[in-house]
């Protein structure tokens, strides 16, 4: 079933690239619904979760074309491209509302549809826990930079705006932060 539901989101995406509106309106069907909670789970807001789904699928319309089954599943595609626009959003919310409070969720974004591989969604989840545990083991200052940047998706320049430290500090501590998450994780390979 699953590999039936990956060559279909394909066939749609050829479609939607030859400008096949019912395609486009199909794999909507499909993954609307997915992607609006995920928005949610970030943003905490019904209008900007609907708008991130409206722009995950007008992305998909312009450029389907450049969808490449060799690089890759359709639907982590399309959960890529919603995860971009979520943080997007995240960077707009930071932006003109820098008092608000916004959920550090970005971490959960994770493709929760049916025909998820549940082998690598469950490497995945071990993946996510070590890399979880191995943040706790970070002295406060250099987490909660990570966190920042991670997260919520802020640059070196805005984390240091926004904490009141200079930039070479927040550098500083990103970098031994890295540095000691790579250690304790092990090799490059499990911080991909």
């Amino acid at each position: 079933m699953e590999n039936s539901l990956a060559v279909d989101d394909v066939a749609l995406l050829t479609r939607i690239a030859q400008r096949d509106s019912s395609a486009l309106s199909a794999l909507y069907d499909r993954y609307a619904r997915i992607i609006y909670g995920l928005a949610f789970r970030s943003l905490r807001s019904v209008e900007e979760s609907e708008e991130v789904v409206l722009d995950v699928f007008a992305q998909v319309w312009k450029i389907a074309d450049r969808y490449d089954v060799q690089k890759g599943r359709a639907d982590t595609w399309i959960f890529t491209l919603a995860r971009s626009r979520i943080l997007d959003r995240l960077r707009k919310i930071q932006r003109t509302k820098s008092a608000a409070i916004v959920s550090m969720d970005a971490l959960e974004i994770q493709p929760k549809a049916d025909n998820v591989d549940l082998f690598e969604d469950v490497l995945v989840r071990e993946r996510r826990s070590r890399v979880i545990a191995a943040m706790q083991t970070l002295p406060q200052e250099q987490r909660s930079v990570l966190e920042l940047a991670y997260y919520q998706g802020l640059t070196q320049s805005q984390i240091a705006t926004q904490t009141g430290l200079s930039l070479g500090t927040v550098k500083t501590r990103t970098r031994l932060g890295l540095s000691k998450l790579k250690a304790a994780l092990g090799t490059k390979e499990d911080l991909s």
